[in-house]
């Protein structure tokens, strides 16, 4: 008598329908990914969202998604415990709720085999701040790799005569706890690309933007990315990386006695002072005098 079946489409609303103004809200901050969005939302809004896969069909469905042509390379594997790659995520911006803006550096440390990777937030990215990272880096894994890759940072690497050469302060400190350092080719960043990798995790940071107060906080918000980007499934290897660094830490070199990692964790260092008169050692801020803005100081 006129049956035509089940309709083919049921309009039934979506639990992401309460959340779509700070959907749109999140995805408008620049250089957001969708990824991003769904792991904010999902860490600290709604864990009830569902799943990433129906997230993306909703954004889609409502005409607010971002479309993105990744781009492959090639990798190579390396045996457990052979290397780490390292890199600066450089001059990160945000700002907190009462609109100051936080300025930052991160440095990204990740060893090769099981994709196990360390975060450290720094203000400057002085050969201090590098040996700092490191050893901090060194003491969160339990041990030291037999090399680490670098790209050409200025506070590793001098030019002469158009060619790179490793300074001797960090040749030394290579020394002492007993790695090799290599350098990566200039443009190839795919001989890094485990690290680089990293920095699309670091985007997760850009929706927090305005849900913070002090700096403190914000270090503990990229700590919880860290512990949440070695918990997740790495698409190379289809394990979280948490699971392969259970086998690779057994391959990493001790570090060396107390005595030298104290010598290379020096209370001298150098720094800028800032515009707001103030200075920062160890995540605390301190205040010097206003005829100091803008100089280096010791």
């Amino acid at each position: 008598d006129g049956y035509s079946g089940k309709p083919a489409h049921h309009a039934k609303p979506s639990r992401l329908d309460i959340h779509e103004d700070l959907i749109r809200n999140k995805l408008s901050i620049k250089g957001t990914t969708m990824k991003a969005v769904y792991e904010f939302i999902f860490s600290e809004v709604d864990p009830a969202i569902g799943t990433y896969s129906n997230f993306i069909k909703y954004i889609k469905r409502k005409g607010i998604s971002l479309d993105k042509t990744p781009k492959g390379h090639p990798r190579f594997e390396t045996a457990p415990g052979i290397q780490a790659q390292v890199d600066w995520k450089e001059d990160v911006s945000i700002a907190n709720r009462y609109g100051e803006i936080f300025t930052f550096q991160v440095f990204d440390y990740k060893l090769g085999h099981s994709r196990y990777c360390h975060f450290t937030y720094k203000t400057t990215k002085t050969r201090q701040d590098v040996f700092d990272c490191l050893i901090a880096s060194f003491k969160a894994t339990g041990g030291v790799p037999t090399e680490i890759l670098f790209d050409n940072m200025a506070s590793v690497v001098d030019l002469k005569d158009g060619r790179r050469h490793v300074n001797n302060r960090m040749s030394a400190f290579a020394d002492d706890f007993h790695f090799r350092i290599r350098l990566a080719k200039p443009r190839h960043p795919f001989t890094k690309g485990k690290v680089e990798v990293i920095n699309k995790f670091l985007d997760w940071l850009l929706p927090y933007e305005g849900e913070f107060e002090t700096e403190n906080e914000l270090i503990a918000i990229l700590e919880k990315i860290n512990k949440k980007v070695n918990t997740q499934v790495c698409q190379a290897t289809g394990v979280p990386p948490v699971l392969l660094f259970q086998k690779e830490k057994e391959y990493l070199q001790p570090l060396p006695n107390q005595k030298v990692i104290e010598f290379y964790l020096s209370n001298n260092r150098q720094t800028t002072v800032q515009k707001d008169s103030m200075i920062t050692y160890k995540a605390s801020k301190y205040s010097v005098p206003s005829a100091y803005i803008g100089k280096s100081v010791h």
